[in-house]
């Protein structure tokens, strides 16, 4: 008898399955090994690799260097009828904090183990802005967009210096950077709190400035706290 004949009729198993995968990432606080999600689903590893590959290659779920899975971005795009776009949400944030600042603000999101900006917006009355053109990529290990990622998605895998930046970041609420991605400016970033699949972070780019990165990390803090409401 075919497994689940009895009860699911025309129900696709393979679906059910590709599903299941999808909440316990979106419901777990660490990227999961195939071997794990297999233990998770109670099958052969070789299914739930079969079910990944397929997701992958829809952008719903994301693999590291180390074949870890985590979200994918096209989740978001998914999630559209359900919650509030984050691109949707944010930009509005990201207005207010670029014009309060003067300086460019953004928001990334995870996506195949790298950081990838969502959306940018640039101040309207500064002498001077920096591009952050959305689509643009970059490790996560560079930068402070990706270590405020890395302090969501957890340090498995890398290396000790990244793990240290990303543990020092988690304390102090925030993670900074300089001359790492772009040559010559200054990038300080926070990790957006949500319950929802799509892991994010808000920062600002800059060349310098004579506001702390306290006072930087407040601000983006603010907005990172209305983003994460909106969303979930």
């Amino acid at each position: 008898m075919v497994e689940g004949a009895k009860n699911d009729g025309a129900r696709s198993q393979t679906l059910s399955r590709g599903i299941r995968v999808l909440e316990v990432l979106a419901t777990s606080d660490r990227p999961r090994t195939i071997d794990e999600l297999a233990a998770d689903l109670g099958v052969h590893r070789s299914i739930v690799y079969r079910i990944v590959r397929t997701l992958e290659d829809h952008r719903l779920v994301a693999r590291d260097s180390a074949g870890r899975c985590t979200p994918g971005a096209g989740l978001a795009v998914l999630a559209h009828g359900v919650s509030r776009d984050l691109q949707s949400v944010a930009v509005p944030e990201l207005a207010a904090v670029a014009a309060d600042l003067r300086m460019t603000c953004f928001v990334v999101v995870h996506d195949h183990g790298e950081c990838i900006t969502l959306a940018s917006v640039e101040p309207r009355r500064a002498a001077g802005t920096v591009a952050e053109h959305p689509g643009t990529r970059h490790p996560l290990e560079h930068g402070a967009p990706g270590i405020a990622l890395l302090t969501l998605l957890g340090t498995q895998g890398m290396g000790a210096d990244v793990a240290e930046r990303v543990e020092q970041a988690r304390q102090q609420g925030y993670a900074t950077s300089h001359d790492e991605v772009i040559p010559g400016l200054s990038s300080l970033a926070v990790p957006i709190p949500s319950r929802a699949p799509t892991c994010a972070a808000i920062g600002v780019v800059y060349v310098s400035t004579d506001r702390s990165p306290t006072e930087l990390a407040e601000r983006l803090q603010i907005a990172a706290n209305a983003i994460g409401a909106q969303i979930g």
